[in-house]
């Protein structure tokens, strides 16, 4: 339940599967990353050539991967509708024409959306590599994406059996009690999954996964140290290079513009729409940096050898 003033929110099902996929639609970088370009089946269906077509193709241009995206409601049976079903769009593809229907939305987009010219930006992907980089994305394996309003045992266990890496994420609907008309609904916070064979098939002995690490962490391995100041710099499109700094604080927050963030990506999204942006999202791991220059991504990944050399150290102790 959701509590709000007076008002109370409680769980509900969806009206339908077109429900859930509008909400994944509609905020697709939650899901797949700030500087991703989801692609919805509807571009797709008027394609001659392609195959079993999904509920849309997702390109994260940061991590260089993509996603073949498949919004379901759990009442599907995982082994006779859910399993079967991604397993034609799978097929369908790996074939190059398939491919390049996906590449030639995506340059489509890139030339009528700024907002997609901007990701490009970001990335430093310049526009005559524009091609190369994305045919260098669609040769790799596609990760299987699903958000899911509840998630079984039974998708679990498909989903590591499948050769393909899988990442499933909740989508929950909550209404308001009395008034079922006042709908919310809860999405990923940082992007996280419930599961990602990605990380399970390569489990640290740690048992932590990036997804696991806050700024707390940091803070208590003095990878940060309150007082610290972080630097953002940001260019809105067409306006000039901002500046934003963010004093890392006792509990583990980020304060900035006067405000305090537990998630670095809220704290650097204020800094971008202070700028003029209207972006609705940006990863703050890769937003902030230390006063070395390192990124709040680059202390991450040492924070994870740290606990993994820990693990590894306590194991030889034991043995």
């Amino acid at each position: 339940m959701i509590v709000m003033n007076e008002k109370k929110f409680i769980e509900a099902e969806f009206d339908n599967e077109q429900e859930i996929e509008n909400v994944v639609i509609e905020n697709a970088e939650y899901f797949f990353g700030s500087s991703s370009i989801f692609i919805p089946k509807t571009l797709i269906r008027t394609r001659d050539g392609f195959g079993t077509v999904p509920d849309g193709f997702s390109i994260d241009l940061a991590s260089r991967s993509w996603y073949v995206v498949e919004v379901e409601l759990v009442h599907h049976s995982v082994w006779s509708h859910i399993a079967p079903q991604v397993s034609k769009q799978i097929i369908a593809v790996t074939t190059p024409e398939s491919r390049q229907i996906i590449e030639d939305i995506v340059i489509q987009t890139f030339n009528e959306s700024d907002d997609v010219k901007e990701k490009f930006r970001e990335e430093k992907i310049k526009e005559i590599d524009i091609r190369r980089v994305l045919g260098e994305i669609l040769s790799r394996s596609p990760i299987v994406g699903i958000p899911i309003d509840r998630i079984s045992q039974d998708l679990k266990e498909w989903a590591t059996t499948l050769r393909n890496d899988v990442r499933l994420w909740l989508v929950r609907k909550f209404i308001e009690f009395g008034v079922p008309e006042n709908v919310a609904y809860e999405i990923p916070e940082e992007y996280r999954p419930i599961l990602d064979t990605t990380e399970e098939k390569s489990k640290p002995k740690s048992g932590i996964d990036s997804y696991d690490v806050s700024l707390a962490d940091l803070l208590d391995a003095g990878l940060l140290a309150v007082g610290d100041e972080l630097v953002m710099r940001y260019r809105p499109r067409g306006g000039n290079q901002r500046k934003y700094k963010a004093v890392v604080t006792e509990d583990g927050s980020l304060e900035v513009l006067g405000r305090k963030f537990k998630s670095p990506t809220y704290a650097a999204l204020l800094g971008i729409q202070d700028a003029g942006s209207d972006r609705k999202t940006v990863n703050g791991w890769t937003s902030w940096r230390n006063s070395e220059g390192k990124l709040l991504a680059d202390l991450r990944a040492e924070y994870l050898k740290l606990k993994e050399n820990e693990a590894e150290q306590a194991a030889s102790e034991d043995s």
